[in-house]
C-alpha cells in the first residue's frame, strides 16, 4: 500500500494560520492583552512549522515509476558508489533495463558520491544448478554519473540467456 502526502496543500494551510496568529498578536499587543507574548511565540513556532512543510513540499519523496519495471530488493549498498539489487529470475532484457533505470531512480542522490565517479548499481539474480546450490548471476548494470543527465545501461544478454 502507497501512500502519498501531499505537503504543498499542509504548507498553505500552515502558512494561512501562521498569518492568522500574527494577525491575533498585532491586535494583542494594540489591546495590550496578558497573552501577548505567548501569541508571538505561538506565531514563531507556526512560522518554523510552515518552513519546515514548505522544505518537505519541493519533493523529498518523489519516486518516479518506470514503465516496464519488475519488483527489486537492494541485496547490497555500500552507501556510496556501489549497490546490487536482486531482479526475479524470469525478467526479460526490456524489463530488466526498465528496472535499473527505475533503481537509479530511486537509489542516486548527489550525497552518495563522496569522491568517486559515478554510482553503478547491478542487477542480479540466482539460479539453482544443483539442488542445495545457489549462483549469483549479474544481468547486468547501470552508471550513473552525478551531475550529468546520461547513464550506461548495460545488459548482459549471454547472462540473460543462462536463465532459460
Amino acid at each position: 500500500m502507497e501512500s502519498y502526502i501531499d505537503f504543498a496543500t499542509f504548507t498553505k494551510w500552515s502558512a494561512i494560520a501562521t498569518a492568522i496568529f500574527f494577525i491575533l498578536s498585532l491586535i494583542a499587543f494594540l489591546v495590550r492583552w496578558g497573552t501577548r507574548f505567548r501569541l508571538i511565540g505561538a506565531t514563531g513556532f507556526m512560522l518554523v512549522l510552515t518552513f519546515g512543510l514548505f522544505g518537505l513540499s519541493l519533493g523529498l519523496f518523489k519516486n518516479v515509476e518506470v514503465p516496464g519495471s519488475v519488483p527489486f530488493s537492494v541485496v547490497y549498498d555500500n552507501g556510496g558508489s556501489s549497490t546490487v539489487i536482486s531482479v526475479p529470475g524470469d525478467v526479460s532484457a526490456s524489463q530488466l533495463e526498465a528496472t535499473l533505470k527505475q533503481a537509479a531512480n530511486r537509489l542516486f542522490s548527489y550525497g552518495r558520491i563522496s569522491g568517486q565517479s559515478e554510482l553503478v548499481i547491478r542487477a542480479r539474480t540466482l539460479i539453482h544448478p544443483e539442488p542445495g546450490i545457489s549462483q549469483p548471476i549479474y544481468l547486468g548494470q547501470i552508471k550513473k554519473a552525478p551531475f550529468s543527465k546520461e547513464i550506461q545501461v548495460e545488459v548482459f544478454q549471454d547472462h540473460l540467456k543462462k536463465l532459460n
